[in-house]
């Protein structure tokens, strides 16, 4: 079989690999005299203080360069196939798979099912582990590489089998032992689906789960997400008020006992379960730092936090009580059914302390994927369009700019998941689209842009009178 070359895409400025003449086109063939398999084997290999790199050259020409550093640094490449080897697509067929639930005739990209150890490590991606083998366990000991972050569903082999369609997924379980005793840091994730691995099974989960601690250092459980598309697919119905109150109850109850024993509050439910419960977010210590924050695990608190502290910063400045009166601005900000009640929150406490200051908060509700969809990431540019003119048509001014959350778009793209662009969405509304990151900083910046923002003098933000005016 031919071995995958691994290419030199693009060389950083100031770095060893420039230093050392390396360019774009060479082709890596190995370090230390070893053969590199995938980025595992580079990351790996990198880390010493004396390498030699072989690389060949575009003319054929063969280069050995011995390298001298420090023992953590990067030699600045980056290569054409990012994990230096073919991507490893999913073999399962989870019932609560959203994949499945995605309509015909979008972009071919987001029916793509990835399930690799590698992204796990690089990109924070969940895996099911179903299709790791023991070499690929016993090289992410051996080179220590961490965290993994393991999509569990449940402890019980059996019913992991099931909810996975995959007769080898419970046997996988036992690769977290292995990781364990390798001292190898997880964290883990359970999409949890009423009436298959709530109850006594997300009990059952919860306590194996803990005799991984401290290694296995979190767990996030989630609803699974339900659109309109599952016609064929496994029955899963949504968990009422009161189910979503004994989760989180049940998680609660665990908590203290793990912080109490190794000082991680370790089982987290997110925030949607605390939103369908109708309960207070926990307060910031119970995150654990935010370990989970990618599965939507402490993201309103995180925000709520961060907003807090730059409203008090702008409103304890002596600018503030001179200036609150001059800023005159009105906008529109469009999320998510989920997070709409906590952006209406805090859209009414800048309101007061900027009587200028108007802003309508609305929530878009997901006609393209169903109503239970509840998450600003999966808004479509359609939905957005549509539900938008439907107010201007009833005579509401949506104001001078309509701010979105960023993760309603592609990653570094302005491109919702249904290809309509902020472009489009500008030109159907006649308004300004302004995308803001999900910091609570920057939420507070994006609605006084046009009189007041912040920035950092000495480390410390200050106010600043007069930003973005003409």
């Amino acid at each position: 079989m031919k071995k995958t070359e691994h290419i030199v895409k693009e060389v950083m400025p100031g770095s060893i690999a420039q230093e050392m003449e390396i360019a774009p086109g060479d082709v890596l063939l190995a370090i230390n005299d070893r053969e590199i398999e995938d980025v595992f084997d580079y990351r790996y290999l990198v880390k010493d203080e004396y390498i030699e790199v072989l690389v060949r050259k575009p003319d054929g020409e063969e280069w050995l360069l011995e390298i001298d550093k420090e023992y953590d640094d990067d030699l600045g490449i980056e290569f054409e196939n990012g994990l230096m080897s073919d991507y490893r697509s999913c073999n399962n067929r989870c019932i609560f798979c959203f994949i499945d639930q995605m309509p015909q005739g979008m972009r071919e990209t987001l029916y793509f099912k990835d399930d690799d150890s590698r992204l796990s490590f690089l990109q924070g991606n969940y895996i099911t582990l179903t299709n790791m083998s023991e070499k690929d366990v016993e090289r992410i000991i051996e080179m220590q590489l961490a965290p993994i972050n393991i999509s569990v569903q449940t402890t019980n082999p059996e019913l992991r089998c099931k909810m996975l369609h995959n007769r080898f997924a419970g046997e996988k379980l036992q690769f977290l032992q292995k990781f364990y005793e390798g001292h190898v840091e997880m964290n883990g994730q359970i999409v949890c689906c009423k009436g298959v691995n709530d109850g006594e099974e997300l009990r059952r989960s919860i306590t194996d789960l803990m005799a991984y601690l401290p290694f296995m250092r979190s767990v996030s459980v989630v609803p699974a997400g339900i659109s309109r598309f599952r016609e064929g697919l496994y029955p899963i119905a949504l968990f009422t008020q009161e189910e979503a109150g004994q989760i989180v109850d049940m998680i609660e109850q665990y908590q203290q006992a793990c912080y109490d024993a190794y000082g991680l509050h370790f089982i987290h439910a997110s925030d949607e379960f605390y939103i369908l419960a109708d309960r207070e977010f926990p307060e910031e210590e119970r995150y654990d730092g935010y370990i989970q924050l990618e599965n939507g695990v402490g993201m309103m608190r995180l925000l709520m936090e961060e907003f807090a502290a730059a409203y008090e910063m702008l409103i304890n400045n002596k600018c503030y009580n001179e200036d609150r009166n001059a800023l005159k601005r009105k906008l529109t900000v469009a999320t998510g059914q989920l997070a709409c009640p906590t952006l209406q929150g805090l859209a009414k406490q800048m309101m007061e302390a900027w009587p200028g200051l108007e802003i309508r908060v609305c929530a878009i509700r997901n006609d393209f994927f169903g109503e239970t969809i509840t998450v600003s990431g999966l808004v479509t540019g359609q939905d957005l369009i549509a539900q938008l003119k439907e107010r201007q048509s009833a005579g509401e001014d949506l104001g001078e700019a309509l701010l979105i959350p960023v993760n309603m778009l592609r990653s570094g793209e302005q491109v919702f998941l249904d290809d309509v662009t902020v472009s489009d969405v500008e030109e159907a509304l006649g308004i300004h689209v302004v995308p803001v990151e999900s910091g609570g900083q920057d939420l507070v910046e994006a609605l006084l842009d046009r009189g007041y923002c912040m920035s950092r003098d000495n480390g410390r933000f200050v106010y600043v009178q007069g930003y973005g005016r003409e």
